[in-house]
């Protein structure tokens, strides 16, 4: 079974503590997973938080340390972007809402400690989104995904335009109008997430997500994802985010308000269960009672409950055995599912699988 090494890495999250006795073949497996789940360099942050580095054998210890640099590089790197982006901007009347990674490092949030980061998310106004597109292109980004059914894909379906990276960079900027697609099942309105994001101290025209809408965006983001390859780093975020913006009593209430306001009660309650059951954190009674007003039927649940656990586990492509291939599979097909009427997904599914077919 596929499980123990995503247990191990959430484990160590949990509890730096317990890996003091770890004999060095343990140490291999822990590094070679959490580096699979992009969570080594979190991994290495709690251990230096605890006090624990000195105290780490000096092989795993050099791995941890290495991370931890790479983790420091890519904060810079992602700043810079970030400056870069609100340059090219500069002239285009519209805020811009920064997602994910990007927010959690400009604000300040723990959830950034120790964050490896793949691309910028930034959330603009569906109505500017050609003017924004056009001010970003001028300014070195390029269009990716040049074949014309995904640029249809995109563009008509989607909520984001094609990926643009940039020309000299290389770096990816995600340009979204909504955090689901405009096909989608749920339809959170992104003017309401605009209207309540916040300024960011000292940048004007910054702004990130309020606190729940950041919390609820993370769960609808992983559990509406197509692949996992960054699942346990999202569910990390999560747990995070809980842990920092939960100290605040009424930080529950509110959640729970927006939730039901933004029709997002389902993704709450896999990313209240998961975070609680793989990271443990810690969520108040009441917040439990009321997420499981959107539980889903029990099947669905156990469903759910098998598919993830075999899926978010972090595993070598050359390892991947059969049973996690077909939860992968299921949430592939899930997500597509969840964005798409039926005639839509059918569509869609068999021109990735002929393309994939005609692929050298």
């Amino acid at each position: 079974m596929n499980a123990a090494p995503a247990l191990s890495i959430t484990a160590a999250l949990r509890a730096p503590n317990d890996l003091l006795p770890f004999a060095l073949s343990q140490w291999d497996a822990l590094i070679r997973d959490a580096r699979r789940a992009n969570l080594l360099s979190r991994l290495a942050r709690g251990i230096e938080d605890h006090g624990l580095l000195r105290y780490i054998p000096a092989a795993p210890r050099a791995h941890l340390q290495s991370a931890l640099v790479i983790a420091q590089a890519q904060t810079h790197a992602v700043q810079r972007e970030v400056a870069y982006i609100r340059k090219a901007l500069a002239h285009v009347d519209v805020d811009i809402v920064l997602l994910k990674g990007a927010a959690y490092l400009e604000v300040g949030l723990p959830a950034a400690h120790g964050r490896v980061f793949s691309d910028v998310d930034i959330l603009v106004p569906f109505a500017r989104l050609a003017e924004v597109e056009a001010a970003l292109l001028l300014h070195g980004w390029a269009t990716t995904h040049h074949d014309p059914y995904d640029q249809h894909y995109y563009r008509t379906w989607m909520h984001e335009l094609p990926p643009l990276r940039h020309n000299v960079r290389r770096t990816v900027l995600d340009v979204h109008h909504a955090i689901l697609p405009r096909t989608a099942r749920l339809k959170p309105d992104s003017a309401k997430l605009i209207a309540s994001s916040q300024p960011i101290a000292g940048n004007d025209r910054l702004r990130v997500l309020c606190p729940t809408d950041m919390v609820l965006h993370c769960a609808t983001h992983l559990f509406h994802n197509e692949e996992l390859s960054h699942g346990l780093r999202d569910l990390a975020d999560l747990d995070s985010l809980l842990r920092h913006f939960g100290q605040a009593p009424e930080f529950w209430t509110t959640l729970r308000q927006r939730t039901a306001e933004l029709d997002l009660g389902r993704p709450l309650y896999y990313g209240l269960r998961y975070a609680s059951r793989l990271l443990g954190t810690p969520l108040p009674p009441h917040a439990l009672r009321a997420a499981d007003a959107d539980r889903p039927p029990r099947f669905v649940g156990r469903l759910m409950d098998a598919v993830y656990g075999q899926g978010l586990p972090p595993v070598a492509s050359a390892e991947v055995g059969y049973r996690a291939a077909m939860a992968r599979h299921a949430i592939y097909v899930r997500a597509h599912w969840l964005r798409m009427p039926p005639l839509m997904v059918v569509r869609h599914l068999t021109v990735k699988a002929l393309r994939r077919r005609a692929d050298p």
